[in-house]
């Protein structure tokens, strides 16, 4: 049945004195259009989009991230009201505050009714329409593949279609991972079910659009939704036809055999976001709220983790033993993740407060502030320092030392600075670490020494008897020796 979604409710916005401070990590775009404009927003660390529709002082948002202070700003800045939020599907790699802007403003939450969500909702499939004003309507088309809830959002401008919101269906340059979920069962049989659906999304809906239709997707390069995505942040049904290999003429199985080939490792907190995004996640402001400061010296537990979020010069100038160095940049939340897992408890060494505002508010994209023991200021705190590299002796005889390689597989086969070197990467570290051995100095390397920090640390923790040197940022004047 067609079902059309009227919205006649007046809404207050609800707006808060810091909004869209928060989010440092946050750029936006807009697009216009005869009748709407679109506000695309994007978090760099996990290369995901998050979009405003806005349309005579209405918005419609969809996919929105953890923290809402940014949309509540733009529809303070545009003299609107938020009236809706749209979800394309349950995520695997952040948080939504759909359940929070819901609490704060009671609007209404459209979501496939395949997601099961459990918060108050909308179900929203295909032939459900969401009509925002006389001339734009949203319509729902239910387009499994990357999951089986996943929806895509077609806009509609006095019935001609304009823009596609794809979610994790269609990427630029590729489509969402369809082995990003648990299911019960043979795993293996589900993600292959998975990619013959996308098989069918790609050729049955979005291959029959017009090559002028704008494609906003979920994500961008960078993202582990997908592989080997483009960087562009939006693109349009005509581009995609030229450079996706989705759209290329091909058989059903070979597409499935090309999108489940040489899939990256599923980070282990995925299944948790997706859980946690079916229940709603908790108010962003009052959960971080609750997480207490204190001193470096009453940090110290048998049960619980030290991530220590300082850059890697100061780490190794002092730090706890048992820490864990993941310093604070781009994507380090998928770093915490990928060696703290979910629900086990931790500790967040910081220097200054600002400091743990802004790695609580990064944590919290991934749904781990309530596993933050408490936010430790380290000060001047006389910890352990780290082995110091002895680059002499290193280079005299290089083959004397276990050089262990963190970076992926696929730049490892690109080539490497060293002979001899082992593959193991950063990702897999946790798992591989028996493979180390405690009869040689095991010296560390990546690209540029980010991955390095990481990789040492946890081997110090893991293997207290080992001996470990980071070959840090002295990486780049081997790579530059052997052009």
């Amino acid at each position: 049945m067609n079902r059309r979604l009227f919205i006649h409710r007046s809404v207050v916005l609800f707006t808060l004195a810091s909004a869209g401070q928060g989010v440092s990590c946050f750029a936006n775009t807009d697009k216009q259009g005869p009748g709407f404009a679109v506000r695309q927003f994007e978090d760099e660390g996990l290369a995901q989009f998050s979009y405003a529709i806005l349309v005579d002082k209405k918005i419609v948002l969809v996919d929105p991230a953890r923290d809402p202070r940014p949309y509540y700003a733009y529809a303070k800045e545009q003299g609107a009201n938020i009236i809706a939020v749209v979800e394309t599907h349950l995520h695997a790699d952040f948080v939504s505050s759909h359940f929070e802007i819901q609490q704060d403003l009671k609007v209404p939450v459209y979501v496939s009714k395949l997601a099961q969500a459990s918060y108050p909702h909308t179900a929203f499939d295909d032939g459900d329409t969401l009509r925002i004003s006389d001339r734009i309507v949203l319509y729902a088309i239910n387009t499994p593949g990357h999951s089986s809830d996943s929806i895509s959002l077609l806009l509609k401008d006095n019935e001609h279609d304009v823009a596609i919101f794809s979610g994790d269906a269609v990427l630029i340059g590729g489509v969402g991972r369809p082995d990003l979920r648990k299911y019960s069962g043979d795993q293996v049989a589900q993600r292959e079910k998975l990619a013959r659906q996308l098989y069918h999304t790609i050729n049955e809906n979005y291959a029959k659009l017009a090559d002028h239709v704008l494609l906003y997707p979920a994500h961008g390069a960078g993202s582990l939704c997908g592989n080997a995505l483009k960087g562009a942040k939006q693109s349009t049904i005509g581009e995609e036809r030229k450079q996706n290999f989705a759209f290329q003429k091909q058989s059903e199985n070979k597409f499935v055999q090309l999108i489940l080939r040489d899939r990256l490792p599923i980070p282990e907190y995925f299944p948790y976001n997706v859980a946690l995004n079916r229940t709603g996640a908790p108010p962003l402001l009052a959960a971080l709220s609750s997480i207490s400061y204190i001193p470096a010296d009453r940090a110290q537990d048998s049960v619980s983790k030290i991530i220590d979020t300082r850059q890697a010069a100061q780490f190794r100038h002092s730090h706890f033993s048992q820490a864990i160095n993941i310093p604070e940049r781009n994507k380090s939340e998928s770093w915490i993740a990928t060696f703290v897992a979910p629900k086990e408890s931790f500790y967040l060494v910081v220097d200054t407060k600002e400091q743990g505002q802004a790695q609580l508010e990064k944590v919290a994209k991934i749904g781990y502030e309530q596993f933050v023991k408490a936010v430790v200021l380290f000060g001047d705190y006389a910890g352990q320092q780290s082995a110091k590299l002895d680059q002499a002796a290193f280079d005299r005889a290089p083959v004397e030392y276990f050089i262990l390689d963190v970076r992926t597989a696929e730049e490892a086969k690109a080539g490497s600075a060293f002979k001899g070197a082992h593959n193991i990467p950063l990702a897999q570290l946790k798992q591989r670490i028996a493979e180390l051995p405690l009869d040689k100095t095991i010296v560390v390397h990546c690209a540029s020494g980010y991955r390095s920090a990481i990789a040492s640390s946890l081997i110090n923790v893991s293997l207290p008897k080992a001996r470990v040197w980071d070959l840090a940022e002295h990486i780049k004047e081997y790579k530059q020796s052997t052009k």
